[in-house]
């Protein structure tokens, strides 16, 4: 594939590819060969969107150094933001404040925080990533239902492979990333919890950094980019198969790319030519919270910082009979849930219930303008 990553039983063969400058080049030769996910045939060959392809690349390795370097000892686990304005996989929600951070079911940990007054919290515990091989999926999950607070809005959270007493977060021997998600009604008028993790038993400072570590992680870095790009590709390629639809997606191939067990996702794809527009009808159910939004074709979240490219529960205007009709269109059509293309011509979707009973499946249909 153009990366190598060594057994973590030849420490020696390490020093030898990091003094020779190997681990670097199988590095490099990683990257490159990601490069091939942006050029499938099946991808679009329009120039934004091939150049957001490559962005995205960039991105990914962003990230992927953070998390498989930088953070990645599960014995001084600190928590980072893996997606955010400039960093967004596999439709990430504009609406939320991600956070994750590295463990082991080898270890146990307390999660120390204060609830303050975001709208939802959830902390999950998973195996696997994107570009690893063997299963990948959720371990152990909490939020804020059934979270324990003191009077002044603080708590802790045992998470370890054993139940404990109180607020716990499951683990199995194999978990290796915790996940935390933090989700806004309006983030001007709401403050994310206050969190930390810590260790338990372990005092010190962190072992540092060898030649086996950086050969591992260069490897596992290279991995990820190419994983990650694949894995959703192959997602926004399925869902080009039934363009300007958008139906219930496999909770199974949720759960496995490390969703919130609380969420029904809806993917879908669009596509629209000068003078269209995708009007998207629904009924929302009952529920904590929903949101839809507009992706790229790399199911990147449309640059919400400068666009309205998503409308939540709180924002969206309904119909008297409690319907919902979003516009999805190149230019203001005069409708108060507009949603812009920001410039593109297709990509991805999403629609999302959190903690609903009932799913209507919304009905999609693409209008001609005038």
């Amino acid at each position: 594939m153009g990366w190598v990553i060594v057994d973590s039983d030849s420490p020696l063969r390490s020093v030898e590819r990091v003094l020779s400058g190997e681990s670097w080049a199988d590095f490099c030769d990683g990257l490159k060969a990601a490069g091939a996910v942006i050029l499938r045939e099946a991808s679009p060959r329009d120039p934004l969107d091939r150049a957001e392809g490559f962005r995205y690349l960039t991105r990914l390795v962003r990230t992927a150094l953070e998390q498989q370097l930088e953070f990645a000892d599960p014995a001084a686990p600190v928590f980072r933001r893996p997606s955010h304005e400039t960093i967004k996989i596999g439709a990430d929600n504009p609406d939320n404040h991600y956070q994750s951070a590295a463990i082991s079911g080898a270890h146990e940990y307390v999660i120390r925080g204060r609830r303050n007054s975001v709208h939802y919290l959830g902390i999950g515990s998973y195996a696997g990533g994107y570009g690893s091989s063997g299963r990948s999926g959720q371990t152990g999950y909490i939020d804020d239902a059934t979270l324990e607070l003191r009077p002044d809005g603080s708590f802790e959270i045992a998470v370890s492979c054993d139940k404990r007493p109180g607020n716990w977060l499951p683990m199995e021997p194999d978990s290796s990333t915790l996940i935390v998600r933090q989700t806004y009604q309006s983030r001007t008028r709401e403050r994310i919890a206050d969190l930390t993790i810590e260790r338990i038993g372990v005092s010190g400072p962190p072992a540092g950094l060898t030649p086996e570590v950086l050969d591992r992680a260069l490897g596992a870095a290279a991995a990820y980019v190419h994983g990650t790009a694949s894995l959703f590709t192959d997602w926004a390629e399925g869902f080009a198969q039934r363009k300007n639809e958008l139906p219930r997606f496999d909770p199974k191939r949720a759960a496995a790319a490390h969703g919130d067990p609380n969420i029904v996702y809806y993917h879908g794809y669009w596509e629209l030519a000068e003078g269209e527009q995708l009007w998207i009808e629904v009924t929302p159910p009952a529920c904590d919270y929903w949101n839809f939004q507009v992706n790229n074709h790399w199911m990147e979240s449309l640059d919400y910082r400068w666009h309205r490219i998503a409308l939540n529960h709180s924002e969206a205007q309904r119909e008297p009979d409690g319907s919902l009709r979003l516009v999805l269109a190149q230019r203001d059509p005069g409708h108060p849930n507009w949603l812009e293309t920001a410039g593109h011509r297709r990509g991805t979707m999403c629609l999302r219930w959190i903690g609903a009973k009932t799913h209507p499946d919304p009905v999609t249909r693409v209008v001609k303008v005038g």
